[in-house]
């Protein structure tokens, strides 16, 4: 089998290599990867040595790709992971839009072409910002969780989550991005999954509170730098769940094996949840307090303190910002057999030892 992922070079398009290769030993696995953010020029020499051809190009560059052809499978991990993107001055809503989604175009004109299968990794970010917003929620345990909601469940929030604009310029892309996926599928008849992903977590993320808030904040507590929280009551109690890119290559074999759409009770499913869900759930002051415990001997962080009541407060209002988010995967789990292997716990010490190693990784990164 020849499969090409996309973004092989970032965090986790590099990762998910790492591991098809020893899941899937006797696939000839090529990346393509632009190197545009910092850190991922680091990764290449590692694939290399694992067997994995890769490819400096642009996704947005469709001679590029035809260079590059044929494959069996596409497996789509390059994006501007953003949901500030095109709006926070460091990249323009053209760049973004010509990333995400002409990129997207660009490998489905492949995968028609070539007639391989596709799968996109896309995010939790797709579903509605007002509903979202407006989610009643209490404060327990230094943590928001929702009160009672019809368009959530217990497990958090599920794939028929409206999905209705506002979602952000970065969640319009993507968003767009899956229907395409679809309709080239069903048109040219070639498979594609969809897999909505929560935030990404694990050792080497890049250094950039945007693209993976769980290393960002541990990296920035042990290197002693400024942390503060932002908006809402200004006490770092919004959530998100964690995952991390390792467990996702068990269900993207199964995808890649089976080509045909699951015939389930809730209908036919090309579109997934996949996150670690409400056990791997943390807020910003639950993270806090396990980096205290896990880096005694740091520098105080003027900004964090062990008291809630000593936190500067700043409310100002972020664009697109979310009190809570927490992936439902139980339609993943039914129809693949799916669930993550990593807790929270080894994910976050994952991160802890990498920045014990790489103690200036934010700087390295974080362009």
């Amino acid at each position: 089998m020849k499969i090409l992922i996309t973004g092989v070079c970032g965090f986790v398009g590099s990762q998910v290599a790492h591991t098809l290769i020893s899941e899937m030993p006797s696939a000839e696995i090529t990346g393509i990867d632009n190197f545009c953010r910092n850190g991922s020029w680091l990764n290449k020499e590692g694939l290399i040595l694992k067997g994995v051809r890769v490819s400096h190009g642009d996704i947005r560059n469709a001679a590029d790709l035809e260079a590059i052809g044929p494959f069996d499978w596409v497996i789509d991990a390059a994006a501007n992971p953003s949901v500030l993107a095109g709006v926070d001055g460091q990249s323009s809503s053209r760049q973004l839009v010509e990333n995400n989604l002409g990129g997207t175009i660009n490998l489905l004109e492949g995968c028609k072409r070539w007639g391989a299968g596709f799968i996109l990794l896309s995010t939790s970010r797709v579903y509605s910002i007002p509903p979202l917003a407006s989610l009643p929620v209490e404060v327990h345990d230094r943590a928001y969780r929702p009160l009672k909601n019809d368009l959530i469940s217990d497990a958090g929030i599920p794939e028929r989550f409206p999905t209705d604009a506002p979602v952000s310029l970065y969640g319009a892309t993507k968003l767009t991005s899956e229907t395409l996926a679809l309709e080239y599928g069903l048109t040219y008849g070639f498979p594609a999954w969809i897999n909505r992903c929560g935030v990404m977590a694990g050792a080497g993320q890049f250094g950039r509170a945007d693209q993976g808030i769980f290393a960002y904040w541990i990296h920035s507590w042990r290197e002693g730098r400024p942390l503060k929280y932002i908006g809402f009551d200004g006490l770092g109690h919004q959530v998100r769940d964690c995952l991390h890119p390792d467990d996702l290559v068990p269900l993207l074999v199964k995808q890649m094996n089976n080509s045909g759409a699951l015939d389930t009770p809730q209908g036919i499913n090309r579109i997934f949840n996949v996150s670690g869900g409400v056990n791997s759930a943390m807020s910003l002051r639950q993270l806090s307090d396990w980096c205290a415990r896990r880096f005694p001997n740091s520098a105080t962080v003027d900004s964090l303190p062990q008291l809630e009541s000593d936190v500067e407060k700043d409310l100002s209002v972020r664009p697109f910002d979310l009190p809570w988010i927490v992936l439902d995967s139980t339609l993943v789990r039914k129809c693949w057999d799916w669930q993550p292997k990593k807790s929270v716990e080894e994910i976050l010490q994952e991160i802890a030892l990498f920045s014990e190693t790489v103690p200036d990784w934010i700087s390295t990164s974080s362009g």
